[in-house]
């Protein structure tokens, strides 16, 4: 999503040693550009971002319904691909810098998309679509496995490597900048409407593994759910266990629900924290589901609760009532995607904030004060809000 902005200096020299590769490049045969029978598209990201290029996808499949569509992502990125009626098959690779590892080499990520190429080169690709703003790595990529046709975002480290570039608009949703890429593939403005909605298809098998996991905690079938997700994919987005419980007090008890405590393995002890600040019993899931069943869950909750993160996208593309805690990133871009009476935000306004930093906060002494001011009365007004809309 979002990253640390490199020092000047090192952006000012990868960004030369980029141009000189792209030109080195073109050398190169290319072969001709036509009509398009076999699209590639490039979306290295991870959940939220992922779903986010579902709309664009829909979009590409209606002009290109005889085209075969593969989508590039990372191993992490297939199970929501996957089953994404739009794309006809996946790539897999592991792409570097999104598999969240350190680099063994410095030249390991060249080498990488050299060796990808060779793959995309086999495929025969009329065209790839980059839908990652600064994603040259990709674009690099597609550029030496000869693909005619390159669109992507007119940003200085991808434009070299592209045949077609599209403005890099601020302030804009990430499902409209997809489709913006997309329009300029197929040739026409592609505007937001209401058909372009979030997509993941829950399959029956997720859907009793669901209700499975969630009879063996002794909530009956119908007995209705609240789901609250406390953790994120970064730090400095987390908010308080004790405002989360505080939170799923008060709305269970306007519900008459049970709550549900939803995360990753790695956010067991999260969970458990937060049940241990609740007044009522909650049932936490984390590390206990597929991603099928997570959205299963989610798709039987009355309403959905927590940080700005992927699994709460996942809740608003099955159809959930939503709402998320935002800090340090931009809600206008990264927001829920969808009706804003059923999906809410809850931010405080500082100077500093959105920042659009991950890596460290920007502030002196950091300490996340965007997401930690954030008081539970104003989330539960917010879900109040949002439960008497979707309850009209």
């Amino acid at each position: 999503m979002t990253v640390a902005q490199p020092s000047s200096l090192r952006s000012a020299s990868r960004l030369a040693a980029l141009r000189l590769i792209a030109a080195g490049i073109r050398v190169a045969a290319t072969r001709p550009a036509g009509e398009i029978r076999r699209l590639l598209v490039l979306r290295p990201d991870h959940l939220g971002d992922l779903l986010f290029a579902t709309p664009a996808l829909r979009r590409l499949r209606a002009a290109l319904p005889e085209a075969e569509i593969v989508a590039l992502v990372g191993p992490w990125g297939a199970p929501v691909l996957a089953r994404n009626p739009a794309v006809t098959s996946l790539i897999t690779w592991d792409i570097p810098w999104f598999n969240r590892r350190a680099r063994r080499h410095p030249t390991m990520p060249y080498l990488s998309a050299v060796q990808l190429a060779r793959i995309l080169d086999e495929r025969r690709f009329d065209a790839a679509l980059d839908l990652r703003f600064d994603f040259w790595w990709g674009a690099l990529a597609a550029q030496l496995a000869g693909v005619p046709r390159r669109v992507g975002y007119a940003v200085p480290e991808v434009a070299p490597f592209l045949t077609e570039s599209v403005p890099y608009v601020g302030c804009r949703h990430e499902v409209e900048r997809n489709l913006a890429l997309a329009g300029a593939l197929v040739g026409r403005e592609l505007v937001a409407g209401d058909e372009d909605r979030l997509e993941f298809p829950v399959r029956p098998e997720e859907a009793d593994e669901a209700e499975a996991l969630l009879a063996g905690e002794g909530v009956r079938a119908g007995e209705p759910i609240l789901a609250v997700h406390p953790g994120a994919g970064s730090a400095l987005k987390l908010w308080t266990p004790e405002g989360f419980a505080a939170v799923a007090d008060t709305l269970a008890d306007r519900l008459s629900a049970r709550v549900i405590l939803t995360g990753s393995a790695a956010e067991r002890d999260l969970a458990a924290t937060v049940a241990e600040r609740a007044r009522l019993r909650m049932i936490s899931v984390a590390g206990r589901t597929s991603l099928g069943a997570l959205a299963a869950i989610f798709r039987r909750a009355r309403l959905v609760v927590g940080t700005d993160s992927g699994p709460l996208h996942l809740a608003v593309a099955v159809g959930a009532p939503t709402v998320h805690l935002f800090g340090p990133v931009d809600h206008r871009t990264f927001g829920p995607w969808g009706d804003p009476a059923r999906h809410a935000v809850v931010r405080v306004e500082l100077p500093c904030a959105p920042c659009n930093r991950l890596d460290a906060c920007s502030l002196p002494g950091g300490g996340r004060p965007c997401m930690l001011a954030i008081p539970p009365g104003r989330v539960i007004v917010a879900a109040e809000r949002v439960l008497a809309a979707t309850e009209a």
